[in-house]
């Protein structure tokens, strides 16, 4: 997470944008804001033995990811598959793995569309987001080494809110994982546009962004997705989140369903997730534990 508070505030406003794109009719204004800046991804693995995944998506698209088995598996282990937010890629997450590993827990890190080593899409939004996450699903869902009935979502910012819509229509998924998601992108964008369009120019905006990516505001909001979720919910969110206010975290908490828990890191920004330590690992091991998907890794010394 190295880009600035700035940075990520500029690219995950870079979707409503588009709507410049519908005042000109310019499919190539839409092209270039409705996807975020690309930046590098490592071709390394993130750790020794993981496995190099390519998964098709439903529009005919590649995306990129890795795999990474638990150490001394036998039989079928829980898995986890972790996405990143607007504008990243594996590098950012891969700080979840190890703690995902201990637990005993399979790991895929994805690449969503247009991000990381995937493929180029026409666009992104948090609907193709969930498209992706689907895909790593269904993959995880073919291996042998895999338990099905155990796996989890775990996702940062517009991955989490993509998790949480995920979730909300697969009753399969075992538990969710959110980091810094917004509780509604009408609400984000319009605060957002705000600062830099006059208000009736941000409603126009805000129904470009509908038209194009062929969704309505309603209809995938992780305020009004988190109360479908059946699986238990873990929310994480950093009390200085400039990007995404931590209020919305709280306002999460407050329509989502009973078995879910708040975990507000102090001192933590939008792009802390390599920082996370020793307030949110145990917290982390004991939601996975306490919804029975792994064992709580043993404490080190005394």
């Amino acid at each position: 997470m190295r880009a600035t508070t700035a940075t990520a505030t500029r690219t995950a406003l870079g979707a409503t944008m588009v709507a410049a794109g519908g005042l000109f009719g310019a499919r190539s204004f839409r092209r270039r804001y409705g996807r975020p800046p690309r930046r590098a991804a490592p071709t390394q693995p993130p750790t020794r033995g993981a496995l190099d995944v390519s998964l098709r998506t439903a529009n005919g698209l590649t995306i990129r990811g890795w795999f990474i088995a638990a150490a001394g598996a036998d039989g079928a282990r829980p898995a986890a598959v972790v996405v990143h937010g607007w504008g990243g890629n594996t590098a950012d997450m891969a700080p979840l793995a190890d703690p995902l590993l201990a637990a005993g827990m399979h790991v895929l890190l994805l690449d969503a569309r247009c991000h990381g080593r995937s493929d180029d899409d026409e666009f992104v939004s948090m609907p193709r987001f969930a498209e992706d996450i689907e895909s790593g699903l269904t993959w995880l869902r073919q291996r042998d080494d895999v338990d099905r009935s155990r796996l989890v979502l775990v996702g940062h910012s517009v991955g989490a809110g993509a998790s949480l819509l995920v979730a909300s229509r697969d009753d399969r998924v075992a538990a969710v994982v959110s980091i810094a998601s917004m509780a509604h992108p009408r609400v984000f964008m319009t605060r957002a546009l705000g600062r830099h369009l006059p208000g009736p120019l941000t409603t126009l905006a805000l129904r470009y962004v509908e038209r194009t990516i062929g969704h309505r505001f309603e209809t995938f909001a992780p305020v009004h997705t988190i109360g479908r979720v059946r699986a238990p919910i873990l929310l994480v969110h950093g009390d200085r989140d400039t990007t995404v206010p931590v209020a919305d975290a709280y306002e999460l908490h407050a329509q989502a369903p009973g078995r879910t828990q708040l975990l507000i890191v102090e001192g933590a920004s939008h792009t802390s997730i390599g920082a996370f330590g020793d307030d949110v690992m145990p917290a982390l091991h004991g939601f996975l534990a306490d919804a029975g998907l792994t064992r709580a890794p043993e404490r080190q010394g005394p």
